[in-house]
């Protein structure tokens, strides 16, 4: 522990810096911002979607204002509506997302007035006419008695601003003046108003506030059940609106009242209000008096009717018999879209049915006091044990305890919020683990591991992954300067790779050339652990035994060749599939001691292996194209294979080289007569017997046609026929070219 103090000491003051901001020591905006993106994210994979039958929202939609009228409508219009609604349709409770502020002129009292007043005031028979007619044209008048000793509640709109004005009338406090003054309720402030035409607002059984809470992010999470203006209190439509359905319900309106903690809290923001209870419903929420909105789902969780369908008698009885209903509007063009975590432009009407519905069936979720202790509690924890823990355990491990911290501190937050409704803040925890791992991970990099970094940036390139955690395990396993060892080396390249180039567009080319590189040093780094020199071209260099010891690496440098072979026949579908021309590799390996480590100049510098055996693994590639075999494998590398079948093709003088080598191509198990029929094929040819190599070579066509070796050596015969070799010929075959 002692040598990991420092980190140790890091991951503490990591979580008391968290602590401090679960706390409200200080605020850190960017654990806010992510909280809401969490809360956001659990809200949307927990809401119950659906659609909710027992609220209704009549829509002011496009459709209305193209059949009846545009907004607003003569205020008639609307007591005919609101008889409309109780007396056919019997609905429970009827609630205004608008407000009517000013009075209705359309039906032309106005003028009416001005004349009673003025011009015709001493006309008798004008003013017996007025006395008559003017009951019925009063559109406000008409509109109040229909909604009197109705469960009808009105909307009004609140202002902050200094110089707000204060417009109509404003229903009865939900609370009296000053009944919060020694409490902690952190309510808003507002100071103007638009309400509701005093004679309708008298005759309302309730009126409440239509004012979202924008978060810092402007999204509508929450809404203010109360809010202050003047030092009295008072209640938003949701809140309204259940009062008045409990009212009907059980046949008196309950009373507001605000719930604290219980005397004598120890908790530091102890006696702050925690719920309001209305009835025997308990509404949580902060101490501001917010409670979360419990969306249901996007937009269309609630049974939307067009205004104009029910003023038309075109909605079944059925659909709003007993119904809560909600006047609303989804017409663009009476801007009533609110941003909200489900949906960039929703509805503002149905925020509040949200919000109604959530408040009689007990789904607002609520952040208790105790969370902010518990929060802490859990931070301290899970602070103490990740700074311990980390940086005792090596990467993997480290990354393992972390992640599980995550998922732990995870799984307890959404079983709160799923079981309990609670609101447990996560993104502190999240953030506090991530710091103190990456803490923990930079202080490694930067401090501990600037060799093993160093190590696996320079072979990582050429290496399989699993090779470099070796090398990085044990940087001594491998040493970048050029020494001599005994290597195994593989060149392979595409044959007739001028005429696929000249059948394909560049485009084309470029994907297939990508296309069989990414395949075949899969094969070489991958599967056989071997180390990638270099492309050319289209070639492709590597080899094994270094940079780390490999006492297989003649084995498997010619498995590799193998599966190269069989990975081309299963490229070659997908090829040709496209219309793309097939390919066809020679394969070279080759065994030897030559110098291998870091090798160039002041310009540029590669790890790379130089020397005879691999300038022979070269020249055999260029072969195979003659003797029409796939892969040729030089002697060393034949003897050091004990398990893979191999079959002698020629001894050669290659160009650079005056010793002559034994070549040979690995071949499957199982064809021991074939091989037996090919060895006396080849000791007739070097006995300058012409016609038995001929005889033996046309049997061996006819066994195998497809083999590209028989007619190869059918062909050197008949040639050595027609220009004999001297009578001391060794059976070598010499090449002039690479």
């Amino acid at each position: 522990m002692k040598q990991h103090l420092v980190r140790i000491l890091l991951g503490f003051a990591i979580t008391l810096l968290f602590i401090g901001h679960a706390v409200r020591w200080y605020d850190i905006g960017l654990i806010g911002q992510l909280d809401h993106i969490i809360y956001d994210r659990r809200l949307e994979a927990t809401m119950p979607r659906g659609i909710d039958e027992s609220i209704v929202i009549l829509d002011i939609d496009e459709k209305s204002l193209q059949e009846v009228a545009r907004w607003p409508w003569p205020r008639d219009l609307l007591a005919r509506l609101v008889d409309k609604l109780f007396e056919k349709y019997r609905i429970a409770l009827l609630g205004f997302d608008v407000v009517f502020a000013e009075p209705d002129h359309s039906s032309g009292v106005r003028a009416l007035d001005e004349l009673a007043r003025n011009e015709l005031k001493d006309v008798a028979a004008f003013q017996q006419a007025y006395r008559a007619l003017r009951p019925g044209l009063d559109n406000d008048g008409r509109f109040a008695a229909a909604i009197k000793g109705r469960p009808v509640v009105l909307g009004f709109s609140l202002n902050q601003e200094k110089s707000a004005r204060r417009i109509a009338a404003l229903p009865p406090p939900v609370l009296p003046r000053d009944a919060l003054k020694d409490r902690k309720a952190e309510l808003l402030q507002f100071v103007g108003y638009g309400g509701n035409l005093a004679q309708l607002q008298k005759n309302a059984a309730g009126a409440g506030h239509f004012y979202p809470w924008l978060d810092e992010d402007g999204l509508v999470r929450r809404v203010p059940l109360i809010v202050e203006l003047d030092g009295a209190s008072y209640e938003a439509l949701s809140l309204a609106m259940l009062r008045v359905l409990i009212g009907q319900r059980e046949g008196e309106t309950p009373a507001v009242v605000p719930v604290f903690p219980a005397e004598g809290a120890t908790d530091a923001r102890g006696g702050a209000l925690e719920f309001l209870q209305v009835g025997r419903l308990q509404v949580p929420v902060d101490e501001a008096a917010n409670a979360l909105v419990p969306y249901r789902g996007r937009q269309g969780s609630f049974r939307y009717v067009s205004l104009s369908d029910v003023l038309y008698d075109r909605v079944p009885l059925e659909r709003l018999a007993g119904k809560v209903a909600l006047v609303g509007t989804t017409a663009p063009g009476l801007r009533d879209q609110r941003p909200t975590p489900v949906q960039k432009n929703y509805a503002g009407v149905e925020i509040h049915a949200n919000l109604l519905a959530g408040m009689l069936e007990g789904r607002i979720k609520h952040k208790p006091l105790f969370m902010l202790g518990a929060e802490a509690l859990l931070l301290l924890a899970g602070g103490v044990a990740l700074s311990l823990l980390i940086p005792m355990l090596a990467a993997v491990w480290a990354t393992l305890a972390a992640a599980t911290g995550i998922v732990l501190v995870t799984a307890l937050d959404v079983a709160v919020w799923q079981y309990a409704g609670w609101v447990l803040p996560l993104a502190t925890s999240l953030l506090m683990t991530a710091c103190i791992y990456t803490m923990n991970m930079a202080y490694g990099y930067f401090i501990e591991n600037r060799i093993k970094r160093r190590v696996a940036a320079r072979f990582g390139q050429y290496v399989p992954p699993e090779v470099v955690d070796q090398i990085v395990a044990d940087p001594d396993l491998a040493d970048m300067e050029p020494k001599a060892a005994e290597l195994t080396i593989l060149f392979a390249d595409i044959r007739g790779f001028t005429g696929i180039s000249e059948a394909l567009s560049p485009e084309q080319l470029r994907e297939y050339i990508n296309q069989y590189l990414t395949d075949m040093s899969a094969i070489i780094r991958s599967r056989y652990r071997g180390t990638l020199d270099k492309y050319i071209g289209d070639a492709i260099m590597a080899f094994w035994g270094a940079p780390v010891e490999d006492a297989q690496h003649a084995r498997n440098g010619v498995r590799a060749a193998l599966e190269m072979q069989r990975e081309c026949k299963v490229l070659n579908e997908k090829l040709t599939a496209r219309g793309w021309p097939a390919l066809a590799i020679g394969v070279g390996v080759n065994t030897g001691s030559v110098r291998v480590g870091d090798m160039g100049s002041q310009v540029r510098r590669a790890y790379t292996a130089m020397g005879d055996a691999v300038n022979v693994a070269s020249r055999l590639e260029g072969r195979t194209k003659h003797y029409g075999v796939g892969i040729l494998v030089g002697e060393a590398t034949r003897n050091a294979v004990k398990d893979i079948a191999f079959r002698e093709v020629d001894r050669i003088k290659v160009k650079g080289r005056d010793t002559a080598i034994t070549i040979y191509e690995p071949v499957e198990n199982g064809r021991e007569d074939e091989l037996r029929q090919w060895n006396e094929a080849l000791r007739a040819y070097r006995a300058q017997q012409w016609s038995e190599a001929e005889a033996l070579l046309g049997e061996l066509q006819r066994m195998t046609p497809d083999g590209g070796l028989y007619p190869a050596f059918a062909a050197k015969v008949a040639g050595r026929r027609r220009n004999p070799p001297s009578a001391d010929w060794d059976g070598v075959t010499v090449f002039d070219e690479k």
